[in-house]
């Protein structure tokens, strides 16, 4: 197994954002799961749970609000979509990540292309409805493009360069 060596302070950004991908997909996975093993009653009996405390306090608590919210307009169908979103983007990126770690070069292009299409969607979300969160994941995210790129061009330049052997 090759696993990826960085050079530069620009390989180990790289590096660190492309194992803070694979981690955050990690958990888009066993959030996905949960959702599926977890009905929507139970969801609102845990945010109303974890929000109780904290509304008695200060009824317009913003986190403790929007939470609650969430949870109660959630449906069969949006824990369902919500679940199976999670999964398949979590997947996709555990999977990318583990073939950039064992340099596969394959996995170059297709992060780049996942990732943007994450963009193009985030984008459209935060024309709907910004949030600091989802900007900051996207600006993230863009950041992982440009050092991917980056990446593939340093990986097909080293792979096409002839072999030279030592007399």
């Amino acid at each position: 197994m090759t696993v990826f060596h960085p050079r530069g302070w620009l390989d180990r950004v790289f590096l660190v954002g492309i194992v803070a991908k694979g981690l955050n997909g990690l958990v888009e996975v066993v959030g996905g799961a949960l959702l599926l093993l977890v009905t929507p009653a139970t969801l609102q009996r845990l945010a109303a749970s974890w929000t109780h405390g904290e509304l008695s306090e200060d009824p317009h608590d913003l986190v403790a609000t929007h939470l609650l919210h969430t949870a109660n307009g959630l449906t069969g169908h949006a824990v369902l979509f919500g679940a199976v979103y999670l999964l398949v983007h979590g997947l996709v990126k555990v999977v990318l990540v583990l073939a950039l770690l064992r340099d596969k070069l394959w996995a170059y292009p297709w992060l780049i292309v996942v990732l943007l299409l994450f963009i193009a969607y985030q984008l459209y979300r935060i024309v709907l409805d910004p949030t600091a969160g989802l900007v900051g994941l996207t600006l993230f995210d863009a950041v992982i493009v440009a050092l991917t790129w980056r990446e593939w061009r340093v990986q097909r330049r080293r792979r096409a360069a002839p072999v030279v052997v030592a007399a």
